[in-house]
């Protein structure tokens, strides 16, 4: 009988007791979500005994967050939960001013952007943003193949089909992709153009033609 009641006396202190009990919400991988915005989504309450926490209730309430690519919560003995985020990398940006939204490479709109695009961030001119959309696929694949530095040169992309890709750089110069195949030697070639073009070695261009990057023509 004392042996019953000592079982209960732990099963009680485990799933129920103060003992194994959450008192600290750690949040990581945060770029730009506030901490405690992942917490209150989280729902996880301080006092709850470990054990009893469902993670996969908790993972799935942040996830609905429109920033968080993903999320893992897990347990940290002995009273603390860790709630581990992937926020989603924005490439491009859609829509008219004052309603744009922010796209991440797999075309997922995810946050609204009122004044000025974060830094490498694209204005993408597509007819249906979304994902799965041929044309903002092949154009996200063009953009997000650019080098960091190459991409914050350029003013704007569009695709008109995902056979016709186009970027406008900030000096004006148009830069036909054509498809999205090929897009790691394309954004290669281009960026190495640029640095020519940048130190004179090339004359100037009004558009470069990298459809095709072993055979590229400069008019």
């Amino acid at each position: 009988m004392l042996a019953l009641v000592a079982l209960g006396a732990v099963l009680w202190l485990l799933f129920a007791g103060p003992l194994l009990a959450v008192r600290s919400i750690q949040v990581d991988g945060l770029r730009s979500l506030p901490a405690d915005q992942v917490r209150e989504a989280a729902g996880v309450e301080r006092g709850t005994p470990l054990l009893r926490l469902d993670v996969d209730a908790a993972e799935a309430r942040v996830a609905r967050l429109p920033q968080v690519a993903s999320v893992e919560v897990t347990r940290g003995w002995p009273d603390s939960v860790v709630i581990t985020v992937v926020e989603r990398v924005p490439v491009a940006i859609v829509g008219p001013p004052g309603e744009r939204s922010l796209m991440d490479a797999d075309g997922v709109l995810f946050d609204l952007v009122t004044g000025e695009p974060p830094t490498g961030v694209v204005p993408l001119d597509v007819a249906d943003p979304r994902p799965g959309d041929p044309a903002t696929t092949a154009a996200l694949a063009a953009v997000s193949a650019l080098p960091v530095d190459v991409r914050e040169g350029v003013a704007g992309a569009a695709a008109t089909s995902p056979e016709a890709i186009t970027l406008t750089l900030t000096d004006g110069t148009v830069v036909q992709w054509g498809d999205a195949g090929r897009s790691d030697a394309k954004a290669a070639v281009l960026g190495a153009l640029i640095e020519q073009l940048a130190s004179g070695a090339l004359e100037p261009a009004t558009t470069i033609d990298v459809s095709t990057p072993q055979a590229v023509v400069l008019r």
